[in-house]
């Protein structure tokens, strides 16, 4: 659409939710509950008309009887359409898949256990209005339901990818997000399969903010996250953050080597002008020799690692860029606030 014919400021916001199913059995019809209020035209927090248009169940292949309530909850509600996975790929490609086939103007991303309120959706869509945001992560203002051990791992874990390997936002990365509807579709088209969602788009999101949102009790389940799921997780998260772990192999290498040659110079300066001081003969010499042998093989080992990593973006999917249509005639672009409905349907 040209900026000379711009969308119609009266125009709803349309919202694709999409949700992962795993375990969802006992949980999606409370959900769909929830969700079925803001599936006619509403106004958010800040006066903004949205309407939910569809709600996406991506069938993950979980060990319960979810497909038969996907099934259900299909036939119940209009909105609701079931997407079909061959077998058990994860919540993130099981995500990826949502947003692959949803055509709203928006996508939001809710888990299907019930701690994420689709009453806060209107929330993040204002954020993302009032600051021009692409993407927008629910930054929850209460500790996540998940114990204080596992609460306590994640913040860490994060901490550690946003300071040691630069990923950008990492500290606010949620399942809870809003993504705007060709963003999230242009992802889902080229990512590769070991891709982390998050960072994945971090590389072609123009302005990534957050949204302040309470967490609920997860309802009629525990998590299905275990230890060996969870560092499975953030390994991923480590691979897909690009060549930053592998630059960190090199600098290690640079800092023995340096090591090793100011070793070699204070024991050389040591034997000429103050005597032997080394009590064994031969240690000296060899702790250089090790010190500077590792320095150059993991320096070596991260100049090919550097290569590596280019083979490793290339296959990932990451692109060199990304084509949108103009911010100005799309969903961006329709800020205008309304005080009632009355007013927005008169308008």
């Amino acid at each position: 659409m040209s900026s000379d014919n711009p969308a119609p400021t009266g125009t709803p916001h349309r919202v694709s939710i999409v949700v992962p199913v795993y375990q969802g059995e006992h949980t999606l019809g409370t959900l769909l509950e929830q969700i079925v209020p803001w599936t006619e035209v509403t106004l958010t927090p800040g006066g903004r008309p949205m309407v939910v248009e569809e709600v996406l169940l991506v069938h993950d292949n979980g060990p319960d009887d979810s497909a038969r309530v996907i099934r259900e909850l299909s036939t119940k509600y209009p909105f609701v359409a079931g997407v079909w996975l061959s077998r058990n790929f994860g919540q993130h490609p099981a995500t990826l898949a949502g947003m692959a086939s949803s055509g709203g103007e928006w996508i939001v991303t809710l888990d299907e256990d019930g701690q994420h309120d689709p009453a806060a959706i209107g929330g993040l869509l204002d954020t993302a209005l009032d600051e021009g945001a692409t993407v927008v992560y629910a930054k929850p203002t209460n500790p996540a339901p998940h114990g204080a051990l596992r609460n306590a791992a994640s913040r860490g874990s994060k901490w550690f990818l946003s300071r040691a390997l630069a990923v950008s936002d990492s500290t606010d990365y949620q399942s809870f997000r809003l993504v705007l509807g060709e963003v999230g579709r242009s992802l889902a088209a080229y990512a590769g399969s070991e891709a982390y969602l998050d960072v994945a788009l971090g590389w072609i999101a123009g302005k990534v903010t957050t949204s302040p949102v309470e967490l609920r009790e997860e309802q009629g389940r525990a998590s299905g996250y275990r230890l060996r799921t969870l560092l499975s997780h953030f390994w991923r998260m480590v691979l897909s953050s690009g060549t930053k772990g592998l630059r960190m192999v090199s600098l290690l290498g640079v800092v023995l080597a340096t090591g090793g040659f100011l070793w070699a110079v204070w024991v050389l300066v040591s034997s000429l002008f103050f005597g032997n001081r080394i009590p064994v003969q031969g240690w000296a010499s060899t702790t250089v020799i090790l010190l500077l042998g590792f320095g150059a093989v993991l320096f070596s080992l991260g100049v090919i690692a550097e290569y590596v990593g280019v083979a490793v973006k290339t296959a990932m999917g990451k692109p060199p860029y990304l084509i949108v249509s103009d911010p100005e005639a799309g969903p961006l672009g329709r800020t205008q606030r309304y005080p009632d409905l009355e007013s927005f349907r008169s308008g």
